[in-house]
């Protein structure tokens, strides 16, 4: 799976560590997010498409089935 968090946290003005604070995650959790190794929960893939104001689908690319 390939993610736009860490272009979407760059835009923002973000760094790994605001992030996890905001989504209450540790920075490791960001970390892994952004090289899609983890899959978030749907509540925090929720969480941060509040965060960056977009839908969650602008965040995360499925790839295959």
């Amino acid at each position: 799976m390939k993610t736009c968090i860490r272009d979407k946290r760059l835009q923002a003005k973000m760094t790994q560590e605001e992030l996890s604070e905001i989504l209450q995650v540790s920075r490791q959790t960001i970390i892994s997010l952004e090289k899609g190794k983890y899959k978030p929960s749907l509540v925090l893939a929720h969480k941060m498409a509040q965060v960056f104001d977009c839908l969650i689908e602008e965040l995360f690319v499925f790839e295959g089935g």
